[in-house]
């Protein structure tokens, strides 16, 4: 009953939406949201309310809450579950996009390899990449909003900063942002 319910109000909504919301979203998008849309993460993403003062197409990282918002339009957003930084790993600030890639290849940081030296100095793109599906770098930091190998971190404070998302999760999102994106973290 309850799914049949959130199908009703979400199919309603899709046929009331304002035209700007069509930029962010498609029909698809909200039937898999009211049916309880499933993918490899375990914190699903979910069409949420989120009034903010944000523009439309910002993207909000929430640490505390180890959730990533989109804002759209109406006073809605997507939200995502992700993985953080460990203690002393996390950090706060506004940044924009500088780049994305699909598949990057990874060379771990000096601060990282001092760290663990054991990392290789150099992996391409691919299945075994702990950066995943896709990689969005946020400005001129070493850290990147990227997809994981490792679906079971997510929802967990296991990084050196960066920000995990699950594949299926980190190519939704890597599809509906470009460069020039403002990304908003907040602790």
């Amino acid at each position: 009953m309850t799914r049949v319910l959130a199908l009703l109000i979400a199919t309603a909504f899709v046929f009331s939406a304002k035209p700007a919301l069509a930029q962010f979203l498609d029909t698809g998008d909200f039937m898999n949201f009211g049916s309880g849309y499933t993918s490899a993460s375990p914190i699903p993403r979910q069409l949420v309310y989120f009034q903010s003062r944000y523009a439309p197409g910002t993207v909000v990282i929430r640490t505390g809450e180890r959730r990533l918002y989109l804002v759209l339009p109406g006073g809605q957003a997507l939200r995502y579950g992700i993985g953080v930084g460990r203690d002393g790993f996390r950090w706060s600030g506004v940044h924009r996009i500088s780049a994305k890639k699909e598949w990057p290849s990874w060379t771990p940081p000096a601060q990282m390899l001092r760290r663990r030296p054991d990392l290789p100095r150099f992996m391409r793109g691919g299945l075994e990449n702990p950066l995943g599906a896709r990689a969005m770098y946020l400005g001129s930091t070493l850290y990147r909003i990227h997809g994981s190998n490792e679906p079971e971190t997510i929802g967990q404070a296991v990084s050196s900063g960066c920000f995990r998302m699950t594949n299926d999760d980190v190519v939704d999102l890597y599809n509906r942002v470009s460069v020039g994106t403002t990304v908003v973290v907040k602790n």
